[in-house]
């Protein structure tokens, strides 16, 4: 019987003993497991500011560099055409009642001085009717159309800038784009396990910030084209009919030389 005793308490003790081994290395694995996993999320973590905008590589800050001068230039366009582009600049209002009462009076030399004293829009549409005085009413109204059309096309020289910002962003965002794919897709030569589709994903998801920003640029720069084209248009054709209705007097002059 002791010696059963002693041999059943002898196996205990090895038993025991297999076991507490085997806690510990079990515990030992874990925490491996738990430093792998710290490590892989410390690799695989969220990309910062300056990993979007470089990536590790110089043409992803290039093309970052790109869409932030064009944003910067369609800013500038957009504030110069708002300053510039207003109702009283292009039609101030002292030079047509100053032009009107000219030549009420009869007086050219009057109404021209008003035109020279105040360059504008009007101002000059008015001296291309006044320098063809003397060919015909006709005639100074292909003028006051041609000088009208010479306007709008000086102002849209201005304010085309900004369509052409609108199509430059989104197509500088492709690029940065495909170029980061390319980055991605390059990358997984190092990756190896799960990790290579994690890497993947954010890789792309990374490269398609330069796609939304230069939507971000290209849509209010698209739809500010609009409005001021048309706004800028519509106070160009209110310059020109302003001008004929003052050239009125002097279609009533020439008729009343005709009668007489």
């Amino acid at each position: 019987m002791n010696r059963r005793s002693a041999f059943g308490t002898r196996m205990a003790t090895l038993l025991g003993l297999a076991l507490a081994h085997a806690s510990v290395l079990a515990q030992e694995a874990t925490e491996k497991v738990a430093e792998a996993a710290g490590e892989t999320s410390q690799t695989i973590g969220r990309p910062g500011f300056w990993d979007i905008v470089y990536g590790g590589y110089v043409v992803n800050l290039l093309v970052w560099v790109l869409i932030a001068m064009t944003s910067f230039a369609a800013m500038w366009v957009l504030i110069d055409a708002v300053i510039s582009i207003k109702r009283e600049k292009l039609i101030p209002n002292h030079v047509v009642e100053g032009v009107r009462a000219a030549l009420t009076g009869g007086d050219l030399g009057a109404a021209l001085e008003a035109c020279e004293a105040n360059p504008s829009p009007i101002s000059r549409i008015l001296m291309a009717g006044f320098s063809n005085i003397s060919e015909g009413y006709e005639v100074i109204q292909e003028a006051v159309a041609s000088s009208a059309n010479l306007e709008t096309e000086k102002l849209m020289q201005r304010v085309n800038y900004l369509n052409v910002c609108g199509q430059i962003a989104p197509m500088l965002g492709l690029l940065g784009t495909v170029v980061g794919m390319v980055f991605a897709f390059d990358s997984l030569a190092t990756a190896t396990g799960a990790a290579k589709s994690r890497l993947l994903a954010q890789n792309i998801s990374t490269a398609l910030w330069t796609t939304v920003v230069g939507l971000l640029i290209s849509v209010p720069c698209l739809i500010s084209f609009t409005l001021i084209k048309n706004y800028a248009t519509r106070l160009i054709l209110e310059s020109e009919a302003t001008v004929l209705d003052l050239i009125k007097v002097l279609r009533n002059a020439e008729v009343e030389e005709n009668a007489q």
